[in-house]
């Protein structure tokens, strides 16, 4: 499986409304996030969080085409549309708590902040017969699967997730159509 552009893959440019939003309904969403969830965030930990994460395209596309690399080393029957991304919500570490990024190098003035964390998932059926989008290891191997009631955790300290992008703040919004 071979990572292609929207493009190169056969769709044309008529395609390119199938991903709009309207801007008062982006801007509606943003400020019910604002105005609730990050307000309570802010008050308990006493300073302002982020409240956007920004990624490069070669990164988000490097991504991409690893989780397509690995699921296919492991199953090469896996499918494009087996796969997908999970987005978990996260927060880096205390400064005083700093060294575990030690593997992970972030700058230490992100301590404390949201952080978006990316992991593969795998589209499985389960014993039901029920379809569901398995988080999943390709570096086990055997595609381990996530299941949060057997408790089934990879046996190698890594697995294939992204999550450093730029945070707002810390760094400059001057960029953002919604600062």
């Amino acid at each position: 499986m071979k990572t292609t552009s929207t493009l190169e893959a056969g769709a044309s440019d008529d395609n390119s409304g199938k991903n709009t939003i309207t801007i008062e309904l982006v801007q509606n969403l943003i400020n019910n996030y604002r105005n609730n969830q990050m307000q309570v965030v802010n008050k308990e930990l006493g300073f302002t969080d982020a409240h956007a994460i920004w990624f490069d395209l070669p990164k988000l596309k490097k991504f991409i085409a690893c989780i397509e690399s690995e699921a296919q080393h492991v199953n090469p029957g896996v499918s494009e549309e087996d796969l997908g991304i999970r987005f978990y919500y996260a927060a880096y570490p205390k400064a005083e708590d700093w060294a575990i990024m030690e593997s992970h190098p972030v700058e230490k003035e992100y301590a404390e902040r949201h952080t978006l964390v990316m992991v593969p998932t795998l589209k499985k059926e389960d014993e039901t017969g029920e379809f569901l989008n398995y988080d999943f290891s390709p570096l086990e191997g055997k595609s381990v699967l996530a299941m949060a009631g057997k408790k089934s955790h990879p046996t190698k300290p890594e697995t294939i997730a992204e999550n450093h992008g730029t945070l707002s703040p810390p760094h400059n919004t001057n960029a953002e159509q919604f600062p």
